[in-house]
């Protein structure tokens, strides 16, 4: 099938992907759009997991402060290069990311930056609340490992759901934007203040 300049253009235009990407995913999907912009946003998460390891020298830092002035974030966003870093919709992504922290008040970034004493100290407080229940040890043990991840869904930034679309977490939408951009993003750090919180 031959694919139409026109054809490559739009999908260009709707994804921001590169002309011989755009080709080729409209070639694998029989010239419809709709198809070609799943398989490309597919393709992209896959090359996204592989950019993870590079280093992100670049980045912005960004406030927000809530209506009312009575809670504001802080939050450090690191991408590859400058030329991204300028990019308007680069600062908005961290802009959604601000917005998130203010919202949903995570206690860490990804479960890896939960200090173990905390993750034990929930652990604990799981068995003291199935003690007696005379249930096996091994189901004990998975309904823990259950509570233990809801609890990380709820504290780390990452696994949290995004707040403008709640059917993704906001490591599906990081991954989004590392396929868009090309390049390795990360979220840094953050700090979120409210006003009568130590």
């Amino acid at each position: 099938m031959k694919i139409s300049t026109e054809l490559i253009s739009s999908l260009r235009s709707r994804t921001g992907a590169g002309v011989l990407d755009c080709k080729e995913a409209l070639e694998a999907c029989g010239g419809d759009i709709e198809k070609a912009i799943e398989y490309l946003r597919k393709k992209g998460i896959a090359q996204a997991a592989k950019k993870a390891e590079r280093v992100t020298a670049q980045g912005v830092i960004d406030a927000y402060i809530h209506p009312g002035e009575r809670l504001g974030v802080l939050v450090e966003v690191n991408c590859e290069t400058d030329f991204v870093a300028r990019n308007q919709e680069f600062r908005r992504f961290v802009r959604d990311i601000a917005m998130q922290i203010a919202a949903t008040d995570p206690q860490a970034i990804s479960r890896e930056d939960l200090p173990k004493d905390k993750i034990e100290q929930e652990k604990r407080i799981y068995e003291e609340q199935l003690a007696g229940t005379n249930k096996p040890k091994e189901v004990i043990e998975k309904i823990i490992q259950g509570k233990l991840e809801k609890y990380f869904n709820d504290v780390c930034l990452l696994e949290q759901p995004f707040v403008k679309i709640p059917e993704k977490t906001v490591g599906d939408y990081l991954k989004e934007q590392i396929a868009k951009f090309g390049e390795n993003i990360r979220i840094k750090r953050f700090a979120r203040f409210k006003i009568g919180e130590e």
